[in-house]
């Protein structure tokens, strides 16, 4: 496989992840264009690897937790795109009220927490994969996904209250 196949491939998925991750489509495409990048200049590295799609997945997950941007970053306010293949709920306002909510839980919640559970739940990937790709043990992705659930809840219950 070369590298112009695997990106023809791959860049959607990896997009789509991307944004999962970051909850913004632009630095989600800034994410994957750096990621990109390197992936194409470390090309023999990358092939010889046993799954290079997990390689490049790892190599994005690890730019994203480890990017350090300006404190504008900070201030970017996260938005979902909505899904055009689901049905149109009846209160459109309210939809787009609890997908802001969302999105602003889970950019207050630790990178690292955040890619568990993106890669948990978007990815649906087991746990044993999920360290592999955040190069941690398993029992580190558990922990990080309880905790990442459990300030979800607090956040979920203190705005119900």
């Amino acid at each position: 496989m070369t590298y112009e196949e695997f990106a023809d491939t791959r860049l959607a998925p990896l997009l789509r992840y991307a944004v999962m991750l970051t909850g913004d489509p632009h630095q989600a495409q800034d994410l994957v264009q750096e990621t990109m990048v390197r992936v194409q200049l470390n090309w023999r590295r990358v092939v010889r690897a046993d799954s290079p799609e997990r390689y490049v997945r790892r190599m994005l997950t690890n730019q994203y937790v480890d990017w350090k941007r300006g404190s504008w970053m900070r201030r970017v306010l996260l938005r979902g795109e909505p899904d055009e293949s689901l049905p149109a709920s009846v209160d459109h306002a309210q939809s787009a009220v609890d997908r802001d909510q969302i999105w602003s839980w889970l950019s207050r919640l630790p990178r690292r927490q955040r890619a568990t559970l993106v890669l948990r739940y978007y990815e649906d990937l087991p746990d044993a994969e999920i360290a592999d790709i955040l190069g941690c043990a398993v029992g580190t992705v558990r922990s990080s996904i309880s905790r990442a659930l459990a300030t979800l809840r607090a956040e979920y219950v203190e705005v119900r209250s």
